[in-house]
């Protein structure tokens, strides 16, 4: 018995619910696009940021290769003049700076596809609100065509187009952000990084070094001289 009405309780509340929302479709599908909408300009502002991030990084490394060719120029005419420990000191500071540019090297690789996909992730999103704004349009036309042929005595048949709309805008809204993904499963594997290991073995002479070193452009500088 128990069963039973709570059974019938289910399926009211479910007819209750199926009116309701074929009520307020018009004012759900509005609210649903201005959602997007919202997420839409979230989405441009994390893309804004990153693409001047990028610029940033941009102008560090041509002001970091600008430093680099000035010391180059001034260690030589240390080295010609005998001053090895200025050059010594020149050659250091190229070393560091050389490094830093690969590192901002690979930012500036790692922001370009981070932007690229948000790009893309955004147009997509930019079309398709396009196309449920069209539809909402589509939308109320049904809605005033169904008002009046009830007023009439007349009845629909088929599928509502409302209800394809809500299914639509349900789907969009309910898809996992692939850029949020992405972010979360670079700092997965940035947790577990251990890149550095072929670095440190580097140093203690076992291997080739992948970075570079004030003594590797002491010697291009002595075997220019």
């Amino acid at each position: 018995m128990f069963g039973t009405l709570r059974t019938l309780i289910t399926g009211v509340n479910a007819r209750a619910e199926e009116q309701l929302r074929d009520a307020y479709s018009i004012e759900l599908i509005d609210q649903k696009i201005r959602e997007a909408g919202k997420n839409l300009k979230a989405a441009k502002l994390s893309l804004a940021g990153l693409i001047q991030r990028r610029k940033s990084e941009e102008q560090q490394v041509n002001t970091l290769r600008a430093c680099i060719d000035d010391l180059m120029v001034r260690a030589q005419e240390a080295l010609g003049a005998g001053r090895d420990d200025l050059a010594e000191g020149a050659a250091q500071a190229i070393a560091d700076m050389e490094n830093e540019v690969m590192v901002r090297d690979q930012t500036n690789a790692s922001l370009e596809r981070r932007i690229l996909q948000l790009r893309q992730s955004v147009e997509t999103a930019n079309r398709r609100i396009i196309d449920l704004k069209q539809g909402a349009i589509a939308a109320r036309a049904v809605k005033r065509e169904q008002s009046l042929q009830k007023k009439l005595g007349r009845h629909l048949s088929g599928e509502s187009p409302i209800e394809e709309a809500e299914t639509l805008i349900g789907d969009v809204m309910n898809r996992d952000d692939p850029f949020e993904q992405g972010e979360i499963l670079g700092e997965i594997d940035r947790s577990l990084d251990h890149t550095d290991m072929a670095e440190r073995m580097a140093d203690a002479g076992f291997g080739d070094s992948s970075r570079v070193r004030a003594a590797d452009v002491l010697s291009r500088l002595k075997n220019k001289i």
